[in-house]
């Protein structure tokens, strides 16, 4: 059990911290069958997200067809990382942007976010791959209702970003967590010694019989500086702004609510789903495409009030819950 927990705190996340907290207090509580426990609640929740995985085509009015994605749940760089079906691989998100933007049939992509955010390994190389594949077909990110963190940072290659009038973004940052589980050793009548090999002084670094030393914290925080530097760098490139702006104005690791992330530039437009659909056939066509996402500072669109866009939404059959 020790191990497990010491593999999730071990690795550096871009994830809202709370949620974090809960799957280590479910480890230490449960172990991995609590783990899988949520997860086949969750499964029953989403089970429509699950059989969209490989990308579901809509057609909106015009004959436009658009891909689906679903970017739901935990993100891990691989399938089932830690055990639970609610997790969603980077890898795979971006092989499906991709195989859409390639399929003859199909016109526009959307990507449906609703992610806390996850390990950071794997989302700067997806991120990439779905800004590519965005300059093929176009590409439209919908906050349906979380963007956090790492999700936010795979949403910011689309084209565009919409978020539903509920929703929230950000969670811009990165960090690592060590767990000095020095008393539960303690409490299973244990005592932990380790033999190192004398030519690697810092094999042991961070491990979980203690707290962190100085030195151990210092080269650890290196390593989320250096990440955050990387979704400061591609963040401010997807979404056409500074870094200075980045963090002077999307939150500094906080949530923003529909209309404050449109007027920092974080978002493009507060819509619902088929709206965010309906864009991206509309970029789709033949007037809409081939223009690629200026790389100069854009101009905010005007906001609609998320209240009363909610309200006509709703008289219109475009929202609902799903």
């Amino acid at each position: 059990m020790l191990s497990l927990i010491h593999a999730v705190a071990g690795r550096p996340w871009a994830i809202r911290a709370e949620i974090a907290y809960h799957v280590r207090g479910m480890l230490a509580k449960e172990g991995i069958a609590g783990l899988r426990h949520l997860a086949e609640l969750k499964e029953e929740i989403h089970a429509r997200d699950s059989r969209m995985a490989g990308g579901s085509p809509g057609r909106p009015a015009g004959g436009s067809t658009v891909a689906v994605i679903p970017v739901i749940g935990t993100l891990t760089q691989r399938t089932q990382a830690i055990g639970s079906a609610e997790t969603r691989s980077t890898a795979d998100i971006a092989a499906e942007v991709r195989a859409a933007a390639l399929e003859p049939s199909v016109d526009g992509i959307v990507l449906e976010v609703d992610s806390p955010g996850g390990e950071v390994f794997g989302v700067p190389e997806a991120w990439a791959s779905i800004r590519e594949s965005a300059r093929i077909k176009p590409v439209v990110a919908h906050a349906n209702s979380v963007a956090a963190s790492a999700a936010l940072y795979l949403a910011s290659a689309a084209r565009e970003i919409w978020v539903t009038p509920s929703g929230l973004v950000g969670s811009v940052g990165v960090y690592s967590l060590h767990i000095d589980a020095s008393k539960a050793i303690d409490q299973m009548g244990e005592s932990w010694d380790f033999v190192v090999a004398s030519k690697s002084p810092f094999k042991i670094e961070g491990n979980p019989a203690g707290p962190l030393t100085g030195e151990a914290r210092a080269h650890a925080q290196d390593r989320v500086d250096e990440y955050m530097g990387m979704f400061l760098r591609d963040l401010a490139k997807g979404r056409g702004v500074s870094e200075k702006h980045v963090e002077a104005n999307f939150g500094g690791g906080r949530m923003l609510g529909a209309a404050e992330a449109v007027a920092v530039r974080m978002a493009d437009y507060v819509g619902t789903f088929d709206q965010a659909i309906k864009r991206a056939a509309q970029l789709a066509a033949p007037s809409g495409a081939g223009r690629p996402r200026a790389e100069t500072v854009p101009t905010a669109p005007m906001m609609e009030d998320p209240v009363e866009l909610a309200a006509r939404a709703a008289v219109a059959g475009l929202g609902g819950v799903r």
